[in-house]
């Protein structure tokens, strides 16, 4: 099970070449231990996320394009294909690392090859929203995934107790990865549907993975790496809202009263949704396989829902300047809709703490509330108010359980 301990070697070098000068240096990699203290994210690990900023930024600033452009259905099917590129390349090495980091220069090389595909993807991103072309973008996670291989390789052979499972994640990624090549054959809707059948493949490596022998991996350095990643695509939520309002300004002379209420009310629904995951995150629903899998999986929508908020609050800074060609429902309804998935996925992954008594219901209400303050006149402040009461809500009846 995830909380068991399981033997490791550690971070001790291999015993092969004790005593004499190596070239490289490497150790064995055998499973971490899951009882590990003060197991937090490496500098390697820190450099990855950073690395990964340039996919997420690629990704919200063409959903705010083509949202602004009044092309919805060709933003929002672009967005969730290449955001889901992101997250789950990103999702596989967070995962392996917390298993079987053992920051020898190997693994640390062949990170790296990793961070250059996800480059690759990054550039690949515009390619994929403009003309449909995800060839970049697989050739990106070509590199990421020959990598990832290599590594699940190096741990069957270094881990007897969890050979199966690497042996099973090798194969599964590299059957996987040769789908999305055989895919660029073909024409629409074959190419949709392959890409389908090739995406739920993906999902289900894990869980055919894991059944021979769960991964050993850390929770509370899980959580810490969710909740790191989860800052920085919150970080890039305020920086498109903050561009958009800098343009605005800057197209109108200055700034005005609607414009300072709108940035303010994004402020405000930034600093609300950060306090809302941040209170307390609880690592219970990591203490087994099926709750593990359900919680990792599910922070696709909390990912992807939140650079899509920061992409909508740029939607609704160019509305009044003439940059958007939308209604005002759909203004509204371009940061309601990842609000509200948003609101809705956190509860139901019951990422903060637990509640009881009327509390419980204060989520889905206001996720309700976000989506019917999409018609209004002045939709994103009152989703700033919404959200904030339900962090105050929730803040007050966790203290009152204390």
């Amino acid at each position: 099970m995830p909380g068991e301990t399981r033997e490791a070697v550690g971070l001790e070098p291999a015993a092969e070449g004790r005593g004499t000068t190596r070239v490289l240096n490497l150790r064995r990699m055998t499973a971490r231990r899951t009882d590990e203290a003060y197991r937090s994210s490496t500098p390697l690990e820190l450099f990855f996320d950073l690395c990964f900023v340039a996919a997420v930024a690629q990704a919200a600033s063409h959903l705010h394009h083509d949202l602004s452009g009044g092309h919805l259905g060709h933003a929002v099917g672009n967005y969730l294909w290449v955001f889901f590129a992101i997250w789950w390349a990103w999702a596989n090495f967070t995962w392996f690392a917390s298993a079987y980091d053992n920051d020898d220069d190997p693994y640390r090389l062949l990170t790296m090859v990793q961070i250059a595909g996800a480059l690759t993807l990054a550039a690949g991103v515009p390619r994929a929203f403009e003309s449909g072309d995800y060839l970049v973008i697989t050739l990106g996670y070509v590199i990421l995934r020959l990598a990832m291989v290599m590594q699940w390789l190096r741990a069957a052979r270094a881990d007897p107790q969890g050979r199966t499972t690497a042996l099973r994640y090798a194969v599964g990624y590299t059957l996987v990865q040769a789908g999305w090549v055989a895919r660029l054959a073909f024409d629409q809707p074959t190419y949709l549907y392959v890409g389908l059948a090739v995406a739920v493949g993906e999902l289900l490596v894990p869980i055919w993975a894991e059944r021979a022998q769960v991964t050993p991996f850390h929770p509370e350095h899980i959580t810490e790496r969710f909740g790191l990643f989860t800052m920085i695509v919150l970080g890039e939520a305020v920086l498109a809202a903050t561009v958009a309002v800098q343009t605005a300004a800057d197209s109108r002379g200055g700034t005005d009263v609607d414009l300072l209420v709108l940035a303010g009310g994004g402020l405000l629904l930034v600093f609300s949704l950060w306090w809302l995951y941040f209170d307390r995150t609880t690592q219970r629903m990591l203490r087994s396989m099926p709750t593990t899998i359900i919680w990792g999986y599910g922070h696709y929508l909390v990912f992807a829902s939140t650079a899509a908020i920061g992409a909508g609050l740029a939607v609704a800074v160019d509305a009044p300047i003439g940059h958007a060609h939308v209604t005002h429902l759909q203004q509204g309804l371009a940061v309601g809709v990842p609000l509200a998935t948003w609101i809705a996925t956190v509860w139901w992954l019951r990422v903060g703490p637990p509640l009881r008594g009327p509390a419980v219901a204060a989520s889905p209400v206001a996720a309700v509330l976000v989506l019917a303050a999409a018609w209004t006149s002045a939709a994103v402040p009152l989703m700033a108010v919404i959200t904030a009461a339900l962090a105050a809500v929730k803040t007050w009846a966790v203290r009152r359980t204390d």
